[in-house]
């Protein structure tokens, strides 16, 4: 069976599809909203503040965060980034004043302050506010900061207001889909492995290959999504009662980072047997067939529908056992180890452990069959 998605190419429509997901158009119509609420409301501050209203939309447009604790922490830390950075323009106005040497000075002072780690998303704003309380403050430095800050914070607590009155949704469902495409991109990984063996001897479809690196880049990105999707319901009121729960997504996910690791230790050791590395072994020709069924089996499980696991699996389970028959039949009829075909054997019945339906899980010190798991 051949699989409609290629490694190459899920990337893009995933991008598109995140792009104008329901949760990111919900997300601009809050920040399009935030923004509005906040320049309407910046002509109405006291004092010197009202001369600058353009930072009230500012300060709401950092607030807004797809997470109501990451808005909540990235707004209190842009003003404490903003206090920081006024701090040390003021200390050049009491002291110095204004000049060429003390403004790039106090600049880099402010990068240095701002490598601290102290804080956060506000890290970028200290040495940009003693910037402009020097340049664009001036002779009325004082008038000008207070009016900075104050709008700036009048933005940050309407995008926090708006972010808790329309709550975002819990990113779960996210990061489920995005599990589940990783989830496919290994079934047609294995799928790739399994066509090159067949079409030619040397493979000439090499693009398996370069793609097995991709596979642990994919996965660490999927566990920022995983954090993410934790970090959503924390506050979130939409997340009350256990609704967005993400102990599944979790176990999948860990589950899908080993499976991944054995397909790439699978197109590491064909890898060199087809280019001919010093770390190769070759492969008896005799086992080509029935290690591209065996890989053609099990990315059946990984993309097959969960209502016909058991008989995916079922029949995965028989094609590696039959690539096991005949990697102990050459073995014996050569007098010689079969090199990636028992290494690839034995990857692949790990990940039929991994992959193996809740009503018929094997123990997990043996491998299908019956044979002692090896210990690595």
């Amino acid at each position: 069976m051949r699989r409609p998605i290629r490694l190459r190419t899920a990337g893009i429509g995933t991008a598109a599809r995140g792009a104008v997901s329901r949760a990111r158009l919900l997300f601009a119509a809050k920040t399009a909203l935030a923004v509005g609420i906040a320049w309407s409301i910046a002509p109405l501050m006291p004092g010197a503040a009202e001369q600058y209203p353009y930072y009230a939309p500012f300060g709401a447009l950092i607030s807004m965060y797809p997470t109501l604790m990451s808005s909540a922490r990235s707004g209190l830390q842009t003003l404490l980034g903003l206090g920081v950075g006024i701090g040390l323009a003021a200390l050049v106005l009491l002291t110095v004043g204004p000049s060429i040497w003390s403004i790039a000075i106090v600049v880099g002072v402010g990068v240095i302050v701002s490598g601290t780690g102290w804080f956060g998303a506000g890290r970028e704003y200290i040495p940009m506010a003693a910037l402009f309380v020097l340049i664009i403050g001036g002779a009325d430095a004082e008038d000008y900061s207070f009016g900075y800050v104050t709008q700036t914070a009048v933005g940050v607590v309407v995008g926090l207001l708006v972010n808790a009155i329309i709550p975002p949704a819990p990113l779960v469902s996210e990061a489920a889909a995005r599990i589940d495409s990783f989830q496919q991109r290994l079934a047609a990984h294995l799928d790739d492995i399994a066509a090159a063996l067949i079409e030619t001897w040397p493979p000439e479809r090499a693009g398996w290959m370069q793609d097995a690196g991709a596979l642990a880049e994919t996965s660490r990105s999927l566990r920022d999504a995983v954090a993410e999707a934790d970090e959503s319901r924390r506050g979130n009121p939409r997340a009350w009662r256990g609704r967005a729960d993400t102990s599944r997504e979790h176990a999948r996910l860990e589950m899908l980072v080993e499976v991944s690791h054995q397909i790439r230790d699978v197109s590491g050791c064909l890898s060199d047997t087809i280019n001919d590395r010093p770390s190769g072994f070759p492969l008896d020709p005799a086992l080509v067939e029935p290690l591209a069924e065996a890989c053609q089996a099990v990315a059946d499980v990984l993309a097959g529908a969960e209502e016909d696991a058991e008989e995916l699996h079922a029949r995965a389970t028989k094609a590696v056992d039959t690539l096991l028959r005949a990697v102990h039949t050459r073995s014996l009829e050569t007098d010689a180890i079969a090199g990636p075909g028992v290494l690839s054997a034995m990857h692949l019945q790990r990940i039929l452990l991994m992959l193996a339906p809740e009503a018929d899980a094997r123990p997990k010190d043996s491998l299908p069959g019956g044979d002692p798991q090896p210990r690595t």
